[in-house]
């Protein structure tokens, strides 16, 4: 026999399955939140005039970006303009380009920040930071010279810092060769060229250091529009920047040794006669190496083996117009790079380090840094500097034939001039189950 209720014992069962449920899903672990993805926006904010961090929620069932409570958050200095995350997901370096620091924060179970320790890198201006196994590695944008100053420029430098097991960074590597904590970059041409670094990678294995650099001072062709061996100019008729890509083994120490070769010239080819200025860098697991070319609209791409560098057939392959960020699934199957001029995403499938496009797909305006989500691997972000907002996507490619569907609620607000992402897949509790 069925027991009858009247409407209120149905509402109270209702409820009671209800919060069942609820609890089911709580005590589980269960959660539709996939990452963290953290903003950095460089437009002053606060009493001190720093810049702040959004902290977004990405769901996963489809993509949406969402402000976490509290959110924004201050970044600790001023104009920050490059982050990166620890591997095991729990502290998030912040570069303050102003005040020539790194903030460490430690990121809680809830995607929240909370500052820890703040250190000044040696030189001035930094400018770009990755984090690879138990050290942190930073590029300035001058080296620590009585004489560097915008207004008398010097090249830059990369420094290297231990990171404690809880992430808190240490006093920055010693450089054997003198008495400095720091490796400068210096040009072949000569040693009084400024070069100027735009990026650095430091891939999973943790043992070499990418960094990419110009030498606007050298001309990188001559009157035929051919770059030297070295990247100088033959006979000085040529007026384009030089692009460099330098190739660090790092030591057990943290020591960082130039491979044979390095600096590398990465030569504009085709006769284009407009150099290279690189702006991003990015690699795979499987030895690959990207760096894409402002100037000249294209992505250059390398075999790197034992430290030597090997442009791979039909390189450097086309993009939009001034492509300022590239970002890599961790699947290495797919690339996409942000054109900041087009307001695009050029998607590419990877095959053997070869890159194919798929498709150009609209931006909001200035898109400055992208990411691909950790968790999934199928929502790509892109930051956008003069939009201040965040453009979502999501990879589509059951049908053999990929594509970016723009994600709910496109394009998602953050605060103004953004310039930097990072991202760390949510971690689920299943302690309870």
């Amino acid at each position: 026999m069925r027991m009858k209720l009247n409407r209120s014992g149905q509402l109270l069962l209702v409820s009671a399955v209800s919060l069942l449920a609820a609890w089911t899903i709580v005590a589980c672990g269960a959660t539709l939140t996939a990452d963290f993805v953290y903003v950095t926006s460089s437009k002053a904010a606060g009493t001190n005039n720093y810049g702040n961090v959004d902290v977004m929620e990405v769901n996963y069932e489809s993509g949406r970006l969402r402000h976490i409570p509290t959110s924004p958050f201050p970044s600790g200095g001023r104009d920050p303009v490059a982050e990166a995350v620890s591997p095991n997901y729990q502290n998030l370096y912040v570069v303050n380009e102003d005040d020539n620091s790194v903030v460490q924060f430690a990121i809680g179970s809830d995607g929240k920040l909370y500052p820890q320790n703040t250190i000044n890198t040696p030189g001035v201006f930094p400018l770009a930071i990755a984090v690879g196994g138990s050290r942190m590695f930073v590029a300035d944008t001058y080296q620590p010279l009585p004489t560097c100053s915008p207004a008398e420029p010097c090249s830059g430098s990369v420094a290297v810092f231990p990171l404690s097991s809880g992430g808190v960074p240490g006093a920055a590597v010693a450089n054997p060769s003198g008495n400095i904590d720091y490796w400068p970059l210096t040009a072949p041409c000569s040693p009084t060229n400024v070069l100027t670094p735009s990026a650095i990678d430091v891939p999973t294995s943790g043992k070499y250091a990418f960094v990419a650099a110009y030498d606007a001072t050298a001309a990188a062709s001559d009157s035929t529009n051919s770059p030297s061996s070295n990247g100088c100019d033959v006979n000085g008729a040529g007026t384009a920047p030089t692009g460099y890509l330098f190739v660090f083994a790092i030591g057990s120490n943290g020591v960082l040794t130039a491979t044979s070769g390095s600096p590398f010239v990465i030569a504009p080819g085709g006769g284009s006669g407009v150099g290279v200025q690189p702006a991003a860098i990015a690699s795979d697991a499987n030895g690959h190496v990207y760096v894409t070319d402002f100037l000249g609209a294209r992505v250059f791409a390398y075999a790197a083996g034992n430290g030597a560098l090997t442009q791979l057939g039909g390189s450097p392959f086309a993009a939009g117009n001034q492509p300022a960020a590239i970002a890599l699934d961790s699947s290495g199957g797919y690339a996409y790079v942000a054109n900041s001029l087009d307001n695009t995403i050029t998607a590419y499938t990877v095959s053997d380090g070869k890159l194919s496009t798929f498709g150009t797909f609209g931006t909001s305006t200035q898109p400055v840094a992208i990411l691909v989500d950790p968790n999934t691997g199928h929502y790509v972000y892109a930051a956008n500097y003069l939009g201040a907002s965040v453009s979502g996507y999501q990879l589509i490619s059951s049908s053999g034939a990929p594509t970016l569907v723009v994600t709910q609620n496109t394009p998602y607000t953050v605060d103004p001039q953004s310039t930097a992402l990072a991202a760390i897949p949510h971690q689920v509790d299943q302690s309870n189950f």
